[in-house]
């Protein structure tokens, strides 16, 4: 499958630069089981297209304050460094910049001096192994003089950082935000319960890869990148509980996507495990694990959106993409989200000719539409 058939036109301005100031503010774009029909929700619609027995599984990773400001010991010159993964108690692999300035023997000076880190092997990929000096915790002291990393696609500062993390971010660990679960505020995430929808907890560190642009021809040639997971016994329990009692398994994220899927089994029923994974999921691929996806929108020709054109089909995941870029869908990190529900019928995932979306407003029994005129 080739690379440039998960293109799309995107205008620059709809690329979202800042979060609203109410995080379930943000549109929501619905796509039927027959993938042939959509309507436009706000987020905090949610509680309308799910059901009593589902269970909504979120990763829970918190991202780290990983953009360290310094400079170089013996020039002075500015230096940024980005903690990628931790290697032993005082070692981390870190991209930094400007990279050619920064070789083995380096030694780089952060804040006011309390943190000084020396460059001891230049990584694949340019990546550089860095061994921190400092006294204390060094986790306190991240916290004090580190910065939560913004996508590369994101050229505002954040006035209040929290807001590039999930109401739920309880595990320190990922470099960039799981952005699906930005869009949840504590009260939804209440009334979601109250419903008697179960959620569920998982862990995935998202790390920088996930930015990675496919750059080989065909898809299938991609190196995907590796990422650390967790899902507990208890988790795993609960969530094939929801399946046996006939809920569906709504995965939150593409994050929560992978795990899933990495865990389970021919069935669908998924296992307790801790790891790495590096799965690739493109069409061509069964989903097994989840019968419904919350996402936002992603790059053109990523393996993100690869993964969404595996659960809906490509043809109708780059026709629901048309219509948000012309209905003005916010895109990315800070942009809007969607709800996908699982194609059941082969046909559906496997048609390669025109696919045009039909509205479902006004059918009968279909949650609520926001009224013409409340999108801003």
């Amino acid at each position: 499958m080739q690379t440039k058939d998960f293109y799309y036109d995107l205008p620059p301005e709809q690329i979202a630069q800042v979060p609203l100031p109410q995080r379930d503010q943000s549109r929501l774009l619905y796509l039927s089981p027959d993938h042939r029909a959509y309507a436009d929700y706000r987020f905090r619609d949610l509680p309308q297209l799910l059901l009593p027995g589902d269970c909504l599984v979120m990763n829970d990773t918190r991202v780290l304050p990983a953009r360290l400001l310094g400079h170089k010991a013996d020039t002075g010159i500015a230096v940024e460094c980005l903690l990628l993964e931790r290697r032993d108690l005082r070692q981390w692999e870190c991209l930094v910049k400007p990279g050619r300035r920064l070789r083995p023997g380096a030694r780089i000076v952060f804040a006011s001096g309390e943190l000084t880190g020396d460059i001891v092997d230049i990584l694949p990929e340019g990546h550089r192994l860095i061994e921190f000096i400092y006294e204390g915790v060094f986790e306190a002291l991240l916290a004090e003089i580190g910065h939560v990393p913004l996508p590369p696609y994101i050229h505002t500062e954040l006035s209040d950082e929290e807001r590039y993390q999930t109401v739920y971010a309880s595990v320190e660990g990922s470099t960039a935000a799981p952005t699906a679960g930005l869009h949840f505020t504590t009260q939804l995430l209440n009334e979601i319960r109250a419903d008697g929808i179960d959620i569920v907890n998982l862990t995935l560190h998202v790390g920088t890869g996930t930015f990675r642009p496919v750059s080989t021809e065909r898809i299938e040639e991609h190196t995907m990148h590796s990422e650390y997971f967790s899902l507990t016994t208890s988790a795993a329990e609960r969530i094939n509980a929801a399946r046996a009692r006939g809920g569906r398994v709504i995965a939150c994220g593409t994050t929560s996507a992978r795990v899933l899927e990495s865990v389970c089994d021919a069935d669908g029923c998924v296992r307790a495990e801790e790891g790495r994974t590096d799965i690739f999921i493109y069409p061509g691929y069964e989903i097994r694990a989840f019968d419904a996806l919350i996402t936002n929108f992603h790059l053109p020709q990523s393996t993100l959106l690869m993964l969404v054109a595996a659960l809906a089909g490509r043809q109708t995941i780059l026709a629901a993409y048309r219509h948000a870029v012309a209905s003005g869908y916010r895109f990315f990190s800070f942009g809007d989200a969607m709800f996908i529900e699982r194609a059941r019928d082969p046909a559906v995932l496997s048609y390669n000719g025109p696919v045009e979306l039909r509205p479902l407003a006004g059918q009968s029994g279909f949650p609520r539409i926001p009224e013409e005129g409340n999108d801003e």
